[in-house]
């Protein structure tokens, strides 16, 4: 069924959040979803409020403890309520940020970092050098359990310390000169290093608001931040708000306000949009069922991503701890089907570094489409056309697109390999503990860039990297990835990073990769200045509702 929009009247009025209970506002969405022709006529045919931005967030942030996050439901949060050193502009340079200069030694190995004299903490404290000390401290000490650790390894004796080879944190690569002033020395000169200060990882903390608040700093109450948005109020698995920061100059942010929703279901966060609850949406929000009428919308836009969609193996559970098994279910998926189910101009591959980082892409390399190698590999294994194959199953997050994914594979391993692969669906929060805790026999995963460099794709399944859940190791992929990573040499970095795709990709097959995501993006006519960016972050310092 074909729907339309509805018409924004001239006259501002409440909207529909305010007038109804949490328990009301979930069962409007759920009508909303079965039935979303008759829900939307229930609805007010509200304005838009100017200088608020509302948008859905899909699921509750796993959390807003940015050495903690991992997931892009957290990140997309911490990205308006924080910055570092540098931060990116939408062509994805890092520019001056809390540092409004930065000296480089001719070694590449010495950066000093001048920081922003009138930058502020959201309760007016100045910013100090030693905020970054203790914030860097602290991801680093093996107690904090920090997944993106790891990030902070070029830095002299991180690695080391992080790993308990050394317990004497001044040991490490980086001291406050002053208040102002910050010195980082690093293992080897590394290409991409301001870009890693751009990201969430290297922003700094507040050790006295940590220390006093515990695992309850992050609640709005509590938090102290220094981004262009403050945490004003967080009703848990409903609703997360943010206001300007009054401290943050660097520019004054335009929204007043934003608004996160927690609506997982696809179908009523588009209903929502439909009826201007929501001023702007994207994949978390379209169901794939109404992908054909959202792509005639005037103002559709699809935009290729810098992130990748995999299968992950858990190598350590059998029947995956024999890499045949692994090949065979590679080797039996056909690519060529998502793209036509999910119809997002998804671009399928068997290979995992983008094409958006085109000096480094080597679409050549991975398990391609092939019946008989699947078959003689899962033979090789010791199971002939899936005989005595052992119970397995694979995990996902709930939402629509995910459990298509899922499903299409299964029914490929069927089809092909003659093998029962039980899908099981669980809420977002759940599913990432799952993976930390106790990762499956296989799992669908997509990872997004956290910088735009290879190596933010390719540490991704080092040994000592947080968010491995394989738990896939490879000493030679190790030296491989960091020999890239420290090779200012483009053409060197190109022969390394090959030479550890093939590793993951066909000689141990730790992944499946299935596509390359894109992003379909919708917002109405009174949003301003919202642009896109290939990592897909959303910055709403620029934004403007009017």
């Amino acid at each position: 069924m074909l729907r339309k929009h509805w018409v924004a009247g001239s006259t501002p009025v409440i909207g529909f959040e305010n007038m109804l209970t949490r328990r009301q506002f979930n069962k409007l969405l759920l009508a909303t979803a079965l039935f979303p022709t008759v829900a939307c006529t229930q609805l007010r045919k509200t304005n838009f409020i100017p200088g608020v931005l509302r948008l859905n967030l899909g699921f509750e942030p796993d959390t807003l403890d940015w050495l903690k996050a991992t997931d892009s439901y957290s990140f997309d949060v911490i990205t308006n309520i924080m910055v570092g050193l540098t931060k990116y502009n939408n062509e994805l340079k890092s520019i001056p940020s809390l540092a409004k200069g930065w000296k480089i030694s001719n070694d590449g190995r010495t950066y000093h970092f001048l920081l922003d004299k009138d930058a502020k903490w959201s309760d007016g404290r100045p910013l100090l050098a030693e905020d970054f000390i203790y914030s860097w401290e602290r991801i680093l000490n093996p107690e904090t359990a920090g997944p993106y650790a790891y990030l902070l390894y070029p830095i002299k004796n991180a690695a080391l310390y992080n790993t308990g080879k050394i317990q004497d944190p001044k040991l490490l690569g980086f001291k406050a000169i002053n208040d102002g002033v910050i010195e980082v020395n690093l293992e080897s000169p590394l290409a991409f290093f301001l870009n890693l200060t751009s990201w969430a990882v290297y922003f700094p903390q507040r050790k006295d608001i940590v220390e006093k608040y515990k695992d309850d700093w992050t609640e709005p109450q509590n938090m102290v931040t220094c981004g262009p948005f403050l945490l004003d109020k967080w009703k848990h698995e409903y609703k997360l708000s943010l206001k300007r920061n009054p401290y943050y100059l660097n520019p004054i942010p335009l929204l007043e306000q934003i608004r996160y929703y927690m609506v997982p279901e696809q179908s009523s966060a588009f209903s929502l949009y439909l009826n201007n609850e929501l001023d702007f949406i994207d994949n978390r929000s379209i169901p794939i069922s109404e992908i054909e009428t959202v792509r005639k919308m005037p103002e559709t836009e699809i935009y290729p991503l810098l992130r990748g969609t995999y299968i992950g193996f858990n190598v350590n559970k059998p029947p995956f701890d024999n890499k045949y098994v692994r090949a065979a279910f590679s080797h039996a998926i056909n690519r060529t089907v998502f793209p036509k189910i999910l119809k997002r101009e998804e671009a399928p591959s068997s290979t995992w570094i983008p094409p958006g980082l085109k000096d480094f892409y080597s679409p050549d390399i991975g398990c391609n489409f092939d019946v008989n190698k699947a078959r003689e590999f899962l033979a090789k294994a010791g199971f002939p056309n899936g005989n005595n194959f052992p119970k397995v199953t694979m995990h996902f997050p709930t939402r629509e697109d995910a459990k298509l994914i899922a499903e299409s594979v299964q029914a490929l391993w069927k089809k092909i390999l003659n093998v029962d692969v039980e899908i099981v669906n669980q809420e977002w929060k759940v599913y990432l503990s799952t993976l930390q805790r106790d990762p499956p026999h296989m799992f669908r995963m997509s990872w997004g860039a956290d910088f735009p460099d290879p190596d933010t794709f390719m540490t991704l399944f080092t040994s000592t990297s947080g968010n491995n859940h394989g738990r896939w190791k490879n000493k030679t992929y190790d030296e491989l990835v960091l020999q890239a990573a420290t090779t200012l040499d483009l053409s060197k970095r190109k022969i390394l990073y090959k030479k550890a795709q093939q590793l993951l990709l066909e000689e141990d097959i730790a992944i499946a990769p299935l596509f390359f995501n894109t992003q379909v993006l919708l917002n109405k006519p009174w949003v301003k200045n919202l642009k896109f960016n290939a990592m897909d972050l959303v910055f709403c310092e620029d934004i403007a509702v009017k």
